[in-house]
């Protein structure tokens, strides 16, 4: 199969290189030209001018960019997919966007006989490149089943969640749970060395119990060694918890821990943190409380 791979980021670099590695053939673009160093020399990669030409030469195409307006750029902007697409042509975009714009991008592709999913990810750039993944797609039957052998490709979980835009809904969800205890997992070091307790001694009895979490295990190892080297940047937290808030009033919803949560990521951004990893909450919650480390 012909794959298209539009966005080689943080996130999308490793998996396009992943896919490259499992023998398909990779059109790509990228608006950064530095970004495509790493395929050089590789034969199974084919470099275009415009997402449109990316789309000519695929069957497939496969999108993971920073927001929607970026999504709607390379999708149904000037020179964009649609413009080269045809019909048969299938859309997965891994972004993480509202639910509402995804409606909106798969509506508009399918009018143009293009089938679309949004296939969100959770893992951070670790998952990225060991190809383990968390997808959560959102489409019809006939898209998924096209797309899910090239998926299963790049995540270790992958699930139809459901019609187009629930793949965002359950990324929404995903956010809500793991800013929600990314901040209380900082919380809880805070309290604990501010007490003259040593963290990392109250991490190995937390493992043991009803607290325990990958959250707990593998973000808070890198909070207890001061590891805010950007695996899932905080900007990017910051951005995700605003797409949950922005569902929330539009449905009526009470939702205070995600709100908490959205504030201590503004917080976070506004302080000058947004490149370090969501893990540096720990660095705000330490400042505000004239803990620092």
């Amino acid at each position: 199969m012909n794959l298209g791979f539009i966005g080689l980021g943080l996130m999308g670099r490793p998996m396009a290189l992943n896919l490259a590695r499992a023998g398909h053939a990779l059109r790509l673009w990228a608006r950064r030209p530095e970004s495509l160093a790493p395929f050089a020399g590789l034969r199974s990669v084919t470099v275009h001018d415009s997402p449109a030409a990316v789309a000519r030469a695929s069957d497939l195409v496969i999108t993971i960019v920073a927001d929607a307006p970026d999504v709607r750029q390379v999708t149904l902007g000037p020179a964009g997919i649609a413009e080269g697409g045809r019909a048969g042509l299938t859309v997965v975009d891994m972004s993480t966007i509202p639910p509402g714009a995804a409606r909106e991008i798969g509506g508009a592709l399918a009018a143009l006989g293009i089938d679309f999913l949004d296939a969100p990810v959770s893992g951070g750039e670790k998952g990225a490149i060991a190809a383990t993944l968390t997808v959560m797609a959102g489409g019809t039957a006939s898209a998924f089943a096209r797309a899910e052998p090239v998926l299963r490709c790049l995540g270790r979980s992958v699930t139809h969640v459901g019609a187009c835009g629930a793949g965002q809904v359950a990324k929404a969800c995903n956010q809500i749970i793991t800013g929600v205890t990314v901040a209380a997992v900082a919380e809880a070091f805070n309290l604990a060395r501010a007490s003259g307790v040593d963290p990392a001694r109250v991490r190995q009895a937390l493992l043991g119990g009803s607290a325990a979490s990958s959250i707990l295990e593998n973000h808070g190892l890198r909070m207890l060694e001061r590891d805010f080297q950007p695996g899932f940047k905080a900007w990017m937290h910051q951005k995700d918890l605003r797409i949950v808030m922005e569902e929330a009033h539009r449905l009526g919803l009470l939702s205070p821990t995600a709100a908490a949560a959205a504030q201590m990521f503004n917080g976070l951004v506004g302080c000058g943190e947004g490149e370090s990893d969501s893990v540096a909450v720990l660095k705000l919650l330490e400042r505000l409380s004239g803990h620092d480390a």
